[in-house]
């Protein structure tokens, strides 16, 4: 198990807790008051940190290395059914975003997400969750194909931007992401998003467009990351922790802002504490958001999401 730097109180009880244990394992001195102790303890320390996480905190957890990723929450949901498609017909098959058909419950959807390595071989292989031009290519002629066969989309979200290469850019890195976002506003079937990571720039919006937005309570979703806001604004990543504050990227924040519809409670610790109920949770959220999308026409579909996106935002005219 890793910690987190402000997770290390939690760490020192659960040491604690471990060697009462062996104590009482190892000799005939009895333990018992001693361990239900440090477990009462443990469980107000872990309460007291998860329930008053900074915007920095949060973003840290978003990217704790142990966080399941899309590939753990399309085995568990969808389990044998899901059946991955490759490839963008056009140039080849980018391996940070993954996509095919599968079923949750008895509903068959087309997933769509990006995908990071557990090590370091697979971040290379995934790109670090990264795509490049084709994989949103790829995403795009996946959503269109279940349009055609009436088959809502789900996509998971979880990305530190698109590829900045200057390869991607020559391939249309910008026009890419665009039309992306110009055909999901339009696509005729339910679009369900869910944000399970990180949610950064256009990498996410290339994939985050929805008639409902799901996103987990420890997860980030902004058009740039802290380190990289306060780079540009004090020539440093120093100032990180002001930068998560100002940019509003929690949960909550989007919540408030009304740039999400739903915020999908994690358990306490973060979502990498407990897996399965995490999965469930999930899973009961996206056929919950579909419930109440699919009786509606392809037009009203359309025209709903249209005008939620239309509304966002403040201004004056």
């Amino acid at each position: 198990m890793e910690y987190l730097d402000f997770e290390s109180p939690i760490k020192e009880l659960e040491d604690q807790y471990l060697k009462a244990c062996n104590i009482g394992s190892e000799s005939k001195v009895d333990v018992t008051a001693t361990c239900r102790q440090i477990e009462k303890k443990l469980e107000e320390t872990k309460k007291n940190i998860y329930k008053n996480l900074t915007a920095w905190q949060r973003v840290q957890l978003s990217r704790h290395p142990n966080r399941p990723y899309t590939m753990d929450y399309i085995n568990a949901i969808c389990g044998k059914t899901f059946l991955e498609l490759h490839g963008d017909r056009n140039v080849k098959d980018d391996k940070a975003m993954i996509g095919g058909l599968g079923k949750i419950g008895d509903q068959s959807f087309m997933i769509v997400g990006q995908q990071k390595g557990y090590n370091t071989k697979t971040r290379q292989y995934r790109n670090f969750g990264m795509a490049n031009p084709e994989g949103y290519r790829k995403a795009l002629r996946l959503m269109k194909s279940a349009e055609k066969f009436g088959i809502p989309v789900v996509t998971f979200v979880d990305t530190p931007g698109a590829y900045p290469g200057l390869e991607a850019e020559e391939r249309g890195q910008g026009e890419a992401i665009a039309r992306n976002i110009f055909e999901m506003t339009k696509l005729k079937v339910p679009i369900i998003v869910v944000i399970i990571g990180e949610g950064a720039s256009g990498g996410a919006l290339g994939i985050g467009v929805g008639d409902k937005v799901l996103m987990l309570e420890n997860t980030w979703y902004s058009v740039i990351s802290p380190e990289s806001c306060s780079s540009i604004l004090w020539r440093s990543w120093e100032y990180k922790e002001i930068a998560a504050e100002a940019l509003k990227l929690t949960a909550k924040d989007m919540k408030k802002q009304k740039l999400i519809d739903e915020i999908v409670k994690e358990p306490l610790g973060g979502a990498h504490s407990n897996r399965e109920e995490t999965f469930e949770t999930v899973k009961n959220s996206i056929l919950s958001a579909f419930e109440e999308l699919e009786n509606l026409s392809p037009t009203d579909l359309v025209n709903q999401r249209m005008d939620k996106y239309s509304n966002m935002g403040v201004f004056k005219t």
